[in-house]
């Protein structure tokens, strides 16, 4: 039996996040705070680069419903954000720009592209409440969502490829030191950032960092510029944690399009 998905982003293998029963920091604590000076040695791949192997969740939950700071609405869990530039934690929309996004999260129940069952776009496939997994050769970092079985590989060698339009983006890294920057490009703005209906244009940019902050922490950090829809670029940084637990996986999840029905819904 396939399972629906619903409003709450609650995957089918959600009692999974009760396995992380560390205290959580709150995300003003956790994304906002200025990273301290970070000794930690991370472990090497066969190629010498840090291993960034392993199965990854977010556990602040409400970063999937916004990324700003944001009150509760309906199918909406309040939340602080992760936007770490600007100060404020907005993103910085020119007028319409924030025109589209209040649009949109008016029309969430309909219009969010998750209801589709489409995939999620390159950053928020991170922290969506699914454990994604992470495996690397020298030529390609490739990550593997529980969320309806979406891929995005982040290629080592190769220029961007022109006249695409990609849910995932068209992905480019390169290491600095023990951080995995990569460039995307051809994202199709189809895709939205959040459930709040945060968005971005056909020209935006996205520049990611990925960098291993303990044995069982991940830091995403994103910059977005889109000059049609930003009044200039801007920040996000997520913090992630590595799942330890014995027999471990990324489960399956088919994803059940959400549908209006005459006189009701389903």
């Amino acid at each position: 039996m396939r399972t629906k998905y619903v409003a709450s982003l609650l995957p089918a293998a959600a009692v999974a996040a009760v396995i992380l029963l560390a205290p959580q920091p709150s995300a003003g604590q956790a994304a906002k705070g200025t990273p301290k000076a970070n000794t930690y040695k991370a472990p090497r791949a066969h190629d010498g680069h840090v291993d960034l192997q392993g199965i990854w969740q977010v556990q602040d939950t409400s970063i999937a419903a916004g990324i700003e700071p944001h009150a509760p609405a309906l199918g909406i869990q309040a939340g602080m954000g992760v936007i770490v530039d600007p100060a404020d934690g907005k993103i910085p929309y020119t007028a319409e720009g924030r025109a589209k996004q209040e649009a949109n999260f008016k029309n969430r129940r309909t219009a969010d592209p998750i209801h589709k069952c489409y995939m999620p776009g390159p950053s928020r496939v991170v922290y969506m409440p699914f454990p994604f997994q992470i495996m690397q050769t020298p030529t390609n970092v490739a990550l593997l969502s529980e969320y309806a079985h979406s891929t995005r590989n982040m290629f080592l060698k190769g220029e961007h490829l022109d006249g695409l339009e990609l849910w995932m983006g068209d992905s480019r890294a390169k290491w600095e030191g023990d951080t995995l920057v990569v460039d995307v490009t051809q994202l199709n703005q189809a895709t939205w950032l959040d459930a709040s209906g945060n968005h971005f244009g056909p020209d935006a940019h996205i520049v990611e960092r990925w960098t291993r902050t303990g044995a069982d922490t991940l830091q995403y950090e994103a910059t977005y510029t889109d000059p049609k829809t930003y009044t200039r670029p801007w920040t996000m940084r997520v913090q992630l944690r590595r799942r330890t637990e014995p027999n471990v996986r990324v489960l399956e999840y088919d994803c059940n399009a959400y549908m209006e029905f005459e006189g009701g819904s389903n």
